[in-house]
């Protein structure tokens, strides 16, 4: 069972993110989730930058350019190293799924990470 999400947006900038970060967050909290924001993108996952978020940590991004919790580009995350931390981390947080908003680039890392690791959305 689901009980903790994480998001994370990576890839360039695109209108409607933080829309859609919004949406997430206070979807899952209605569903009594907790949920974690992952600060630039995978980057940001390597490098632990994760924040637990509220109704109030999205209450005034829906008209904000971009993404309010930042993206990166990070190719090092090719490396099979690299993935095994992130996902390690993602464990070590207890979070059992993954919401990850971009494009198709992005897909392909996310089933490299989440392969043996969490749910993804």
């Amino acid at each position: 069972m689901i009980k903790k999400i994480a998001v994370l947006t990576s890839g360039g900038d695109a209108p409607g993110m933080n829309a859609a970060i919004r949406g997430v967050v206070r979807a899952a909290l209605a569903e009594g989730l907790e949920v974690f924001g992952i600060y630039d993108g995978y980057q940001g996952l390597y490098n632990n930058k994760i924040k637990q978020l509220n109704r109030y940590s999205v209450s005034d991004v829906i008209n904000r350019g971009g993404t309010f919790l930042g993206s990166a580009r990070f190719p090092e995350f090719k490396e099979p190293a690299v993935r095994e931390k992130c996902a390690e981390i993602l464990r070590s947080h207890g979070i059992d799924a993954l919401v990850v908003i971009g494009g198709t680039v992005l897909t392909w890392g996310q089933n490299c990470l989440l392969k043996n690791t969490v749910s993804l959305v």
